[in-house]
């Protein structure tokens, strides 16, 4: 301590291990007093204001909300404990908010099982292992949070059934033939090559595949409207299709009677082998 023991601003800081700027603060905030300045033009604190500067900070880094420090400051035993189990019941429900926004963080790290359940993780992991391009797996991967959102007690049924369909040698070159299409112009002459290997994909599965699905309309709209919105060729394909009687592209229906699919169906030239020859 200095002359009459008497302390400056800067001392007082470093007494009770905070800075002069925060000292500052807790004179604006109305926590500490601000004594008047001396002779020499220096304010001094005495000891009454470094034990007071002491436990404003001691309940700072507690958690204590400076609007409140004044409130325990004056408390008196019971006002101040029930004061502070209302504090710490606020930082544990901070703590809980902050855990879980460190599991949304780690959930974010892990990409495709952000929002997906682990059968979607799997069905996208096997798109890429039959060399489905990333631009594609990731279109998959949103139109299935989509669905995920709105239909998650449904999400087993529709990876079961896509599991089952990528299974098949002839779907999976069907989907490596849709990933060459997305850049196709509207007037591309490969789409009816791509029209036939669709209904034949699909004829080549039972009818109740095709009935069970309980996606409602308005998502397979929004979903469909992606299709449309993101591929030139998109409008022909559905067209033709319906002229081949089945209907969306999402939500596939059958609105016609089936034809018997031949051996030919299945051995088809890939759509860009059937491009070469046109």
């Amino acid at each position: 301590m200095n002359d009459g023991g008497m302390l400056t601003i800067g001392q007082l800081a470093a007494y009770a291990g905070v800075t002069v700027r925060a000292v500052r603060h807790y004179h604006a905030k109305g926590l500490l007093p601000e004594p008047e300045r001396d002779s020499s033009g220096y304010r001094r604190y005495d000891a009454a204001a470094a034990v007071a500067l002491i436990r404003i900070r001691t309940l700072a880094e507690a958690g204590v909300p400076l609007s409140r420090v004044r409130e325990l400051l004056n408390a008196d035993e019971h006002d101040f404990k029930v004061a502070i189990n209302a504090v710490d019941a606020r930082l544990r429900a901070e703590i809980s908010e902050r855990q879980m926004h460190r599991r949304r963080i780690a959930e974010l790290a892990a990409g495709d099982s952000l929002a997906l359940p682990p059968e979607a993780v799997s069905y996208l992991s096997t798109l890429r292992s039959i060399g489905v391009p990333e631009l594609m797996v990731d279109a998959e991967r949103d139109a299935w949070i989509l669905v995920a959102a709105q239909l998650p007690d449904h999400m087993a049924f529709y990876m079961q059934m896509k599991q089952q369909q990528i299974g098949d040698p002839h779907v999976q070159q069907l989907y490596l033939d849709l990933a060459q299409i997305i850049d196709w112009p509207a007037d591309d002459p490969g789409v009816s090559a791509l029209v036939d290997r669709l209904i034949a994909a699909f004829e080549a599965f039972p009818d109740q595949d095709w009935d069970g699905d309980p996606m409602p309309d308005d998502l397979a709209a929004l979903l469909d409207a992606v299709f449309l919105d993101s591929v030139p060729v998109a409008a022909r394909v559905l067209a033709m299709l319906e002229q081949r009687g089945w209907t969306g592209w999402t939500k596939i229906k059958r609105t016609g009677p089936m034809r018997a699919a031949s051996v030919a169906d299945h051995d088809q030239p890939s759509i860009s082998a059937h491009r070469r020859h046109t």
